[in-house]
């Protein structure tokens, strides 16, 4: 039984503490927020708990074996570095850090004292995406062409990071969970409504070898929510909405064929392929409680989760390169040196 401590009890850190209690592999045994009112709630749910409201006494505590970060971006790194000092695995809340230097080191800490570094990448392990991984490394529809992703409502608005670091993050993690492929270059543009706020909409289009292209829009300023993503292949084309309550992946067989020896474009032949439409299978066991698990499954046998520290340098190199470019109105930029030093 792993022993949990959580730090941060607002957004995100009740759903880290039910879950918790929930498993079957884990014992939640204290949380700690500098917020009395958070600390009030923790304690009516969860009585039996330690409550802190300096996180580094919680850090401190020999009986904890792991400690959960669900903070502001902005202290990820100065929590999980004493953690890790302290000798405690970390399950660290995306996006890892607000920059690629502090998450090399803390992967650098986490390696030298053999501990493991976890990033809350939830999507990665819902049920869905677990397919739509399978569909693309099993060839079921072929080579992959793009990736068309729409993710808005309404709220919430961040003060710390922008619609980027907190909506794109999430595709950047399922791109780089489900393609075997390095991103060359990145571009996007946004911009900010509201004086004294980050940026509240945004485009990305994420550009990897062989032509494959990945196109994000994210927006906070939205009517409605949206939670969609188109993945067209050279065999069959995937239809994901995270919203439907029963057919999350829809799988369809259509697509064209481009036929024609001679090299004149006009006499090219497009033949076009309409087929079946089907839904597969899912697991709808709670993602959140499967990660932790898994987390819990690394602890115990030594191995390295599927979301480790270097994938979360991966999101955050990504997530930089994204607000170089749009500080350059959408000039692409380069990746290629990012994957030669990794």
């Amino acid at each position: 039984m792993i022993s949990i401590g959580i730090v941060g009890y607002g957004y995100w850190g009740p759903n880290l503490a039910r879950c918790t209690s929930e498993s079957e592999r884990c014992q939640l045994v204290a949380i700690a927020d500098q917020s009395p009112a958070a600390l009030a709630r923790a304690g009516k749910r969860y009585p039996a708990v330690q409550l802190h409201q300096d996180w580094r006494d919680l850090v401190a505590d020999p009986a904890i074996d792991a400690v959960m970060v669900a903070t502001p971006v902005s202290s990820h790194f100065e929590i999980a570095i004493n953690a890790l000092r302290a000798g405690k695995h970390v399950f660290i809340e995306k996006p890892i850090t607000p920059s690629a230097f502090e998450a090399r080191l803390l992967i650098e800490e986490a390696a030298k004292r053999n501990l493991r570094l976890m990033v809350d990448h939830t999507f990665v392990y819902t049920g869905a995406v677990e397919k739509i991984h399978e569909l693309v490394t099993t060839d079921a529809i072929g080579d992959v062409f793009y990736y068309d992703s729409t993710r808005v409502n309404l709220g919430l608005f961040q003060r710390d990071v922008n619609v980027i670091w907190d909506l794109a993050v999430h595709d950047l993690a399922i791109l780089d969970h489900i393609l075997d492929l390095a991103p060359v270059a990145i571009s996007a543009s946004g911009t900010g409504h509201f004086s004294g706020r980050p940026e509240n909409m945004a485009h990305l289009t994420v550009f990897y070898p062989r032509g494959v292209v990945a196109q994000i829009n994210v927006n906070w300023l939205a009517p409605v929510k949206v939670r969609q993503t188109l993945i067209g292949g050279s065999k069959k084309m995937i239809v994901y909405n995270d919203l439907d309550p029963i057919e999350k992946v829809k799988v369809y067989d259509r697509g064209v064929t481009v036929g024609g020896g001679s090299d004149d474009i006009t006499e090219l032949m497009v033949s076009y392929r309409t087929g079946d439409m089907w839904s597969p299978h899912l697991s709808f066991r709670e993602a959140l409680i499967v990660e932790i698990e898994h987390f819990a499954d690394s602890i115990e046998n030594g191995t390295a989760p599927m979301t480790d520290g270097h994938s979360g340098l991966r999101v955050v190199e990504m997530l930089e390169a994204a607000m170089r470019s749009l500080r350059q109105n959408g000039a692409p930029i380069d990746l290629m040196p990012l994957a030669r030093a990794s």
